[in-house]
């Protein structure tokens, strides 16, 4: 069974990761799916947004059973070249029978290549924490939510939303910030789930995307005062640990790794149908 990793990100990007001692976003991808994935899963990573000639010799889109697309700092209505790659890519994807799964950029690709339309959020930037997202009828129903709750919080970064979905597509789950929180739809040959938050980050991960990006959820007041952000950074920093029992209720949803990358386990399990 091979898995096929797309990277949303431009080389600069990942390199601001890799400066800090994070992860990349396709390195944090890799680990959650090795994590759920047997042994026999063979992952390959594809980087378009820096790399023109990005398919390696000899490999071809046909080899693949799943697809896994990350998030980027990247907004898709630039059309700059890095993003037409990938739109032309994922076109390029839906003409293959697979299963294919994106999270937050990975998901607003997806959108734009089917026909749907992605916005700059009016209600803002939706960061760290996607609060209270709902499981709609359809998304209790869908096999990317089972055992999941009907109302959970998870890790999250985006500007942007989708306004228009494509044709056939079922909204599964919202919350306040974004109407669109995930998504399923059949197009061509190919069967997509996709979702606007990252089940793939974990708590260690997102500190380290808090300290680099601290101004800017100052700026944008993700968190009123500094003091608060300080609070939350330290909690995810320390989990193990930590003696806050509160702020371990509150967080519930975000540090049961298994419960909050359930949807990237659900999805593995697909790939075996």
């Amino acid at each position: 069974m091979n898995i096929l990793i797309i990277d949303g990100n431009e080389r600069e990007a990942s390199d601001k990761y890799t400066k800090m001692g994070m992860d990349t976003q396709y390195e944090i991808y890799k680990k959650v799916l090795k994590k759920f994935s047997p042994n026999n899963y063979n992952i390959s990573i594809l980087h378009p947004a820096f790399n023109d000639d990005y398919l390696p010799l000899g490999v071809s889109l046909d080899d693949f059973d799943g697809v896994a697309w990350t998030g980027s700092l990247l907004n898709i209505y630039d059309m700059s070249p890095s993003i037409i790659n990938q739109i032309e890519l994922a076109k390029n994807l839906f003409t293959k029978k697979n299963k294919i799964f994106g999270s937050c950029w990975g998901l607003q690709v997806l959108v734009t290549a089917a026909g749907g339309k992605i916005r700059k959020n009016p209600k803002g930037l939706e960061a760290v924490v996607a609060k209270e997202i709902t499981i709609n009828d359809d998304g209790i129903n869908h096999a990317m939510y089972k055992g999941k709750s009907k109302v959970f919080d998870a890790f999250c970064w985006h500007y942007d939303e989708t306004e228009t979905l494509p044709s056939n597509t079922k909204l599964l789950a919202s919350n306040k910030k974004s109407d669109v929180q995930s998504i399923t739809f059949d197009i061509d040959e190919s069967s997509v789930w996709a979702v606007q938050y990252h089940p793939e980050f974990d708590p260690t991960w997102i500190a380290g995307l808090m300290q680099q990006r601290e101004e800017i959820l100052l700026e944008e007041k993700i968190f009123s005062e500094k003091k608060f952000f300080e609070e939350e950074l330290e909690f995810f920093l320390n989990i193990k640990n930590s003696q806050n029992k509160k702020n371990e209720d509150k967080y519930k949803d975000l540090i049961d790794l298994n419960n909050h990358t359930l949807e990237l386990y659900n999805w593995i399990q697909q790939l075996k149908n």
